[in-house]
């Protein structure tokens, strides 16, 4: 399969960029981008333990799939809220950077 070339405007990676804007709300990216970064270890962390067993001296039972996931959900949370793993911060950034770009 052969692939044709796209033509590519270049005028739309020339737009001016305004202003930082007075309502760049800093504070809620940071919360969104935790967020974000609290989910994604949670299901890293769920695929980790996806093939391990539960012990049987202490483990085990109806409830163990859906607690687990909880469980996870707040290693996510303890881990993001920390010092994290940096993903907040590169997703912090670029959603400061979208907020500062004009939208067409």
């Amino acid at each position: 399969m052969e692939l044709s070339p796209v033509a590519i405007d270049p005028s739309l990676y020339q737009q001016p960029l305004r202003p930082p804007s007075p309502n760049l709300d800093a504070d809620g990216a940071r919360r969104a981008a935790e967020d974000f970064e609290a989910f994604f270890i949670a299901q890293m962390m769920d695929e980790m333990f996806a093939g391990i067993e539960p012990d049987s001296l202490f483990g085990g039972g109806v409830a163990e799939g859906p607690l687990r996931s909880l469980l996870f959900q707040e290693y996510g949370k303890a881990v993001a809220g920390g010092r994290g793993i940096g993903i907040a911060d590169m997703v912090q950034k670029e959603i400061l950077r979208l907020q500062e770009v004009t939208q067409p």
